[in-house]
């Protein structure tokens, strides 16, 4: 689905199907340097079993045009003039990463406008090293591999990818290679900055679900715990093989989360 959102192209993955406001509404915001195809089997699936999907391009990112947003609170209150855009009054979010932290913070700012929030590979704080930070700057190749090495469990260049016949750091680095310069650094200069988790956290009113990966080396589930107590019933579940990449390492876990979450 195309659209445009204050004279800028914006992308939505919609699983080939029509908005239908007698749906409830899901939202993907995906992490960063990243697209909406990240969700693919996530969000497809229910595309295809009785609801609204919306698999965002964060400006800059995928098929969306750029530039890119300079912090969470931009992204959260962009995601919300895309839903003014085609009429969506209240939406579920699933986020990944830096989109996790987007969804926490719409969660906060409008809670009559989200129903339940999904976080997979979240942190806070979501602190992203001087030495990656600088490489990204300067977009070097370094910074595209520290991104891709870290954004997986140990295992991952072993093999054994759950789909078959795909590469999970190439499919990781092809996308990152399409970006525009700056993108990939906005985005972890986004997350480093993010400062507001606590608070935001506190101001949840729906139920919040955490998916968090035991391997994942970007951040590792015990990072999560202080958002975890901070929300009132929050929930956490971990998938035992899966790092950071959840929705590529363990895709059918993931979902079988978020079909339990979401009904």
């Amino acid at each position: 689905m195309n659209l445009e959102l204050e004279g800028r192209r914006v992308f939505a993955y919609a699983a080939a199907h029509t908005l239908d406001a007698a749906k409830p509404t899901i939202v993907f915001l995906h992490g960063a340097g990243l697209d909406h195809s990240w969700f693919g089997l996530q969000s497809r699936y229910f595309g295809y079993h009785g609801r609204n999907v919306l698999a965002l391009d964060f400006p800059g990112h995928g098929r969306s045009e750029g530039p890119p947003l300079g912090s969470i609170g931009e992204m959260a209150d962009w995601a919300f003039r895309v839903l003014d855009a085609l009429g969506i009054a209240r939406a579920g979010l699933v986020g990944h990463s830096m989109g996790s932290l987007v969804a926490l913070e719409c969660a906060a700012r409008r809670p009559e406008r989200v129903e339940r929030i999904a976080l997979l590979g979240i942190a806070y704080p979501i602190k992203v090293g001087e030495a990656f930070l600088e490489a990204a700057r300067r977009n070097e190749q370094t910074a595209f591999d520290i991104d891709t090495i870290w954004g997986h469990a140990p295992q991952v260049p072993l093999g054994g990818n759950p789909n078959p016949g795909m590469w999970m750091y190439g499919d990781t680095l092809a996308r990152l290679a399409r970006l525009a310069p700056g993108v990939l650094y906005a985005g972890l200069k986004a997350c480093n900055e993010y400062a507001a988790g606590l608070e935001s956290a506190a101001k949840v009113k729906c139920p919040a679900l955490f998916i968090l990966g035991r391997r994942d080396q970007m951040t590792p589930p015990r990072a999560a715990d202080p958002l975890v107590r901070a929300i009132p019933g929050a929930r956490a579940v971990i998938l035992a093989p899966s790092g950071h990449s959840l929705m590529a390492e363990s895709p059918d876990a993931t979902l079988d989360a978020l079909i339990e979450f979401f009904g």
